[in-house]
């Protein structure tokens, strides 16, 4: 008889070991499969955030953020650092000594909660069975009540640039330089192009991003995105919208990438490295038997209700190979909720207070509508902003540079969309998630009483500017 468990998760990146371990907090035997392999072969939990993601690509960005303010920075203050040099063995070494921790963490974890942990590949079949393939090929049939598919995303890879050696890398790729490289390409101007591209900028790379979309961050909101536009160009950020790359040839150890520019005329440009970031899509290769009775839509996405429920009842799906934007934080709380409804609870996501967050410097976090959604869909709104150059505990950090946006309903005040770059935007926007998740208004946040001096300063004054009652700079007057 094969083994049975009341949840098996397939995947243990954050959405997958999140709801493994909160399913075994809610009393019912569970079991998480993960087939990630780290470069010495050994297994890992955590998938591509832990090992390959979120967390290492922000320890590369916080070494190199401090060694650009070391070099560049200290000044002002009056601290005098002379010469400043990196040792780039010795930044990879510390982020991978952090992934260490962490994914080993996580195994604590599963063995405090009782989770039973299988190492290698699951597969759906019908009948809410599990077929589980050991990395010594080992092939064993596990029974579920219920099963949670938590599979994730792989990058996406494109004919004209595929990925050769270690010149024209993906992300993973990219963590792993142990030199800097002189020059620099970077297809793709998202989330993993900017942050990837900054690190090795801070250290002295002259990086060139190709961008196909001829507007820069599209999915920003407008104001947010010419802001990044204007402070990445003095970061020495080469960022060229509506250049399509059609080829790329590696000639000893550099790459020639040619592309159509935004005229469309074709250009040329040598690089040592390249960094391939066009996006990820859904992995479910192997995951699901042709009789499982899962099913996916045209993308490659699993088809889930609003609850992550797939077409078999039993059967769960979440994080990035279902509906909505690829984040952790999304993944792990859709973990959440699908351990709750299978313990037999009540739960439900908002999935309109889903926060975004590029790390770059400065951050730019957002969460909920921006003005162009807003305008498409003939919503009547308000705005209040304010700068962080007005903010005295910015300027006392030398950290001056964005603003706090709020937007909210021209009728009932509701908060409808917050957008923030600036230093601590990846930690302000969380006030303005909590807010919307309580349907607060911006005379709400107006009526709070905000510690001084702090940067979340900036948060209360721009719901103070929404009705033109902004204390610290002057208020626009409002159009008859």
């Amino acid at each position: 008889m094969s083994e049975k468990f009341d949840v098996i998760v397939i995947g243990g990146g954050p959405g997958g070991y999140v709801a493994a371990i909160r399913a075994a907090q809610m009393g019912l035997k569970t079991a998480c499969i993960e087939k990630w392999l780290d470069k010495d072969n050994k297994p890992r939990l955590g998938g591509t955030c832990l090992n390959v993601g979120c967390i290492p690509s922000k320890a590369l960005l916080d070494s190199s953020h401090k060694y650009h303010d070391a070099k560049e920075a200290y000044g002002v203050h009056g601290i005098a650092v002379g010469d400043v040099s990196m040792d780039v063995n010795a930044m990879v070494d510390r982020k991978d000594k952090i992934v260490d921790q962490l994914t080993s963490g996580i195994t604590g974890l599963f063995k405090a909660n009782g989770v039973t942990s299988f190492e290698g590949m699951g597969k759906v079949l019908a009948g809410k069975k599990v077929e589980f393939t050991a990395h010594d090929g080992t092939v064993t049939v596990l029974d579920a009540e219920n099963v949670i598919l938590a599979t994730g995303s792989v990058p996406v890879n494109i004919p004209p640039a595929p990925r050769t050696g270690d010149i024209i890398v993906d992300n993973e790729g990219a963590l792993d330089f142990r030199e800097i490289p002189k020059r620099l390409g970077v297809i793709g101007a998202g989330v993993i192009g900017l942050e990837l591209g900054s690190v090795w900028a801070r250290l002295g790379s002259d990086v060139v991003v190709l961008e196909a979309q001829d507007q820069f961050l599209s999915v920003c909101d407008k104001d947010i995105a010419k802001e990044a536009g204007k402070i990445f160009k003095k970061q020495h950020l080469d960022i060229r919208v509506g250049a399509r790359v059609t080829g790329s040839e590696v000639k000893g150890e550099e790459v020639e990438v040619t592309y159509l520019n935004a005229k469309g005329d074709e250009e040329k440009q040598t690089f040592d490295k390249l960094i391939v970031a066009v996006g990820r899509k859904p992995f479910t290769d192997g995951c699901l038997a042709a009789d499982s009775g899962v099913k996916l839509d045209e993308r490659g996405f699993v088809f889930v209700d609003d609850q992550c429920r797939t077409s078999v009842p039993g059967v769960f799906a979440i994080g990035d190979i279902v509906r909505g934007p690829m984040l952790a934080h999304k993944a792990s709380e859709e973990g959440v909720m699908v351990a709750d409804i299978i313990a037999g609870h009540k739960a439900q996501m908002n999935y309109d207070c889903i926060p975004s967050v590029i790390y770059t410097h400065p951050e730019l976090a957002w969460v909920g509508k921006n003005e162009q959604e807003l305008k498409a869909a003939g919503v009547s709104y308000k705005v209040g902003k304010f700068p962080f150059a007005a903010s005295g505990r910015a300027m006392a950090a030398n950290d001056t540079d964005g603003f706090v946006k709020i937007i909210a309903d021209e009728e009932t005040d509701r908060i409808l969309g917050c957008h923030i770059i600036g230093g601590h935007a990846a930690d302000l926007i969380a006030q303005a998630v909590i807010a919307m998740e309580f349907g607060s208004t911006a005379e709400d946040i107006a009526l709070t009483v905000f510690a001084h001096p702090t940067v979340s300063e900036a948060v209360h004054e721009a719901a103070l500017a929404v009705d033109g009652h902004a204390i610290h700079i002057a208020n626009r007057k409002k159009r008859k």
